[in-house]
């Protein structure tokens, strides 16, 4: 018998300086857990005024969260008790207690909420994916972001049309180009994952160990996770061969940084197996990696993706049955299954005695623990209960959503052509991405619960220029119907501006590439407007890059821009970088390989250094020519770049290792976090227009033991509103932990060694620094004990 009882459907700092779609592989009857399953019962919460629940310990806002729900837990049977194993809890009526739902999404907005069909709570900021915001290089951006959507999040909480734990942010890295989800990572980068993390998540929980949760965060999907369906591999099942060194240097910092520097409350494990051990059955990745050397948070708890624990058996074979991939998976460390396997099988474990009811429960005190922390069970004395609409309102009109995609739009190619022209009258708008209002939202959104969406077509219409609007060619299609009127669209206009690209029909959730080509024929049609003498201007959209060798080489494609998924404000955002209200700043977070790079080598290799037919993953291996290096990006504007040499900047400098790490670090986690050096550059606009600055130090050396990389990210920053002839100062933050180095054992070791700093693929400001001493261990990657399948 299932021990489900009912199932209801509804729906800075100092460090900052420095869904889904399913395979169902199963005969066992599954829950309908798609995207499409929405709040259709408003949310509740305890009474503890008048409630059963009112005299007890659990309603006592001056005593630990933790011992709360201890004391919740303490008065659930032991059906109960299997009953809130899972996203979709139900209500405990003789407790007083509501149904609570686990599951809710804000990747860039507020997806899986109970939003209302017209008036109040209809809607919730849209802003550009993660993909794209990354791209401003504004860690201020990110936060702001994080705590906007918080603040709506909780205003829908507290009429019960949203939850307050949300399966955000995606940190993976976009490691290969043909990822359906790339467009929800802030991009190849480790680094730059890293930072993305923690604005994201500390803007999303209230800050940093916050006295009162805001909202919590889930650092999701952990680890490896970064194929849905290439060439048939399912990700449901897809076995990951990861080396030490790897996973130590490109797949888990991010999370260390979530975990150990973010304090993040929730993490998901993913769908995957590395090394053989599906990631929500996998005790080094949820016990000795998480919580022994990671500090997770006392109550941090586990939320498996969804449908992950019954995966654990079927298809990854792990375990032999359901009930014992719901044990495997509770023993390793999995809180919570995002499904049903819990509810419906941890009875059975318990019964045959696979698993005892304190493992179980301790799952369920770590959420309760969490939902306490949030002023669940603390009614109008919780610290947010007072937001309203009136915030959803007032944060939406403060235009943040505009402001990040107008700060991240990337300016790949220009030969003066942009910003347009005064004299320009007329402007052809041709191209599949034109009139997309869909497509503005990427996925994880909603557009019908977007307050408004702003189209290319849409924004030049209410310019005052003449726009002469023609489809032209669909994402994918190959039927040249529409090119005469594309054609005859460009010819009675002074310039052409084709919107194009890729969208999720081409790249999602559960939906990867089999190669980075422009879609259709759409290449087809840019060729033949290119050549009506006409300035030409293609935006290129969508999250992952295309091959964009055949523009970047047509002399008469005046201009390419990449423009992500923008979000509700898109189309004006475009609209006013091509006109020059606003000057482009933002860089490229991935790099655009050429067709080639795709068909190379396998995308389920793993290894990031060159080996074979695999010419090195990243910026930081890859060997051949890139199309658009990563931090590509262009400005209206020169910029001049100069070493600070009025700031001691330290060039040339010898620093000792072991006196560095004996420093006192107050306001650190750890000792290597401490800046021993400050890399500060003077940047002046020796051009004549207004414009941010945005810039990435690369650290390169030959210290330590070969292969040796082409360089790595060590810092970013972006300049605001530098006037022409006007200059500001950029300083970033050195410390060890940037410099160091991962062995083959997963070891981070700074070596001694000399070592150059340079900003930006230019290389411009270089400057140099040595390291004495003794190669140096600063981190010591755990021992794996083996885990042998109980299959």
């Amino acid at each position: 018998m299932k021990s489900v009882l009912s199932l209801l459907a509804f729906a800075p700092t100092a460090l900052a300086q420095a869904q889904t779609s399913y395979v169902d592989y199963s005969t066992e009857p599954q829950p309908n857990l798609t995207p499409q399953t929405v709040a259709t019962i408003d949310l509740s919460f305890p009474d503890c005024s008048n409630g059963p629940l009112s005299k007890t310990l659990v309603c006592d806002s001056s005593a630990r969260p933790h011992d709360r729900a201890v004391a919740l837990v303490a008065l659930f049977n032991i059906e109960e008790v299997f009953n809130s194993t899972g996203n979709n809890i139900p209500a405990i009526p003789r407790l007083g207690l509501p149904p609570y739902q686990v599951w809710s999404e804000a990747l860039h907005g507020l997806d899986r909420a109970n939003f209302t069909h017209s008036d109040e709570y209809s809607w919730a900021t849209s802003f550009p994916s993660p993909i794209l915001s990354m791209a401003a290089l504004n860690r201020t951006l990110i936060n702001q972001i994080g705590d906007i959507i918080s603040t709506q999040g909780r205003a829908l909480n507290n009429v019960g049309r949203y939850g307050l734990d949300v399966y955000a942010p995606n940190i993976n890295t976009f490691r290969h180009p043909v990822w359906g989800r790339g467009q929800e990572t802030p991009g190849e980068d480790v680094f730059l994952a890293s930072a993305y993390a923690y604005e994201y998540i500390t803007g999303i929980q209230g800050g940093v160990d916050p006295e009162h949760l805001k909202l919590v965060a889930t650092a999701k999907h952990y680890a490896g996770y970064d194929i849905e369906n290439w060439d048939n591999h399912s990700r449901l099942g897809n076995d990951m061969n990861i080396t030490q060194q790897d996973l130590a240097e490109y797949y888990t910092p991010q999370f260390v940084t979530a975990v150990r520097d973010a304090r993040v409350h929730s993490v998901m494990s993913s769908y995957n197996a590395i090394n053989g051990v599906p990631s929500s059955a996998n005790s080094f990745l949820l016990q000795t990696l998480l919580r022994d050397s990671w500090n997770f948070v006392e109550d941090g708890y586990v939320s498996s993706d969804c449908d992950a624990v019954y995966n654990v058996f079927n298809p990854h074979e792990y375990a032999g049955n359901v009930s014992s991939a719901a044990a495997d998976s509770i023993r390793a460390g999995t809180d919570i299954d995002c499904g049903t396997s819990y509810q419906y099988y941890l009875n059975e474990s318990f019964a045959q005695g696979e698993i005892s009811r304190s493992e179980i429960e301790r799952g369920v005190i770590r959420l309760y623990s969490n939902l306490a922390s949030l002023g669940y069970f603390d009614g109008k004395d919780s610290k947010y209960r007072n937001l309203d609409w009136s915030d959803v309102v007032k944060t939406d009109a403060l235009n943040i959503s505009y402001e990040a995609a107008v700060e991240s739009i990337v300016l790949l190619k220009n030969d003066g052509t942009l910003p347009l022209s005064k004299d320009t009258s007329s402007v052809a708008l041709i191209g599949p991405w034109a009139n997309f209002t869909q497509g503005l939202v990427g996925n994880y959104f909603d557009a019908a619960n977007a307050p408004y969406l702003t189209t290319p077509l849409a924004a030049l219409q209410q310019s005052s220029l003449d726009v002469n609007y023609a489809f032209g060619t669909n994402i994918s299609s190959h039927t040249t119907d529409d090119f005469e009127a594309a054609i005859a669209a460009a010819k009675k206009s002074d310039v052409i501006v084709f919107a194009g690209g890729i969208d999720n029909t081409v790249e999602a959730e559960g939906l990867d590439r089999m190669n980075i080509t422009w879609p259709g024929n759409q290449l087809d049609l840019i060729k033949q407007l290119s050549q009506l003498g006409k300035p030409l201007i293609v935006l290129q959209m969508g999250g992952g890059q295309v091959d964009s060798s055949s523009l970047e080489a047509n002399k008469n494609v005046n201009a390419l821009v990449w423009g992500g998924y923008p979000g509700q404000s898109g189309g004006l955002a475009l609209l006013d970088i091509i006109t020059g209200k606003r000057a482009p700043a933002g860089r490229l977070t991935v790099t655009q390989y050429p067709a080639k790079y795709a068909t190379q080598f396998p995308a389920t290799d793993m290894n990031l250094r060159p080996s074979g037919d695999n010419p090195g993953q990243t910026y930081k291996w890859y060997t051949g020519k890139p199309v658009y290096e990563f931090g590509h990006g262009l400005f209206y504007t020169k910029f001049k770049v100069s070493l600070a040499r009025s700031r001691a900047t330290s060039n040339g400098t010898s620093f000792d290792i072991v006196k560095l790490l004996s420093r006192s670090h107050a306001g650190y986690n750890v000792a290597e976090q401490l800046p021993f050096m400050n890399y500060t550059v003077d940047v002046t606009n020796a051009g004549g227009l207004l414009s941010d600055y945005t810039a990435m130090a690369f650290v390169n050396t030959t210290a330590g033991p070969s292969p040796y990389p082409n360089k790595w990210l060590v810092g970013f920053d972006r300049l605001g509103s530098i006037k022409p002839h006007g200059s500001q100062t950029m300083s970033i933050p050195i410390s060890l932990d940037n410099v160091a180095r991962t062995d083959e054992f997963g070891n981070r070791i700074v070596y001694p060694g000399r070592y150059e700093l340079a900003l930006n693929n230019e290389r411009s400001a270089v400057m140099s620094f040595t390291l004495t001493g003794n190669a140096t261990t600063i981190a010591a990657w755990p021992k794996e004990e083996q885990q042998i399948s109980p299959a």
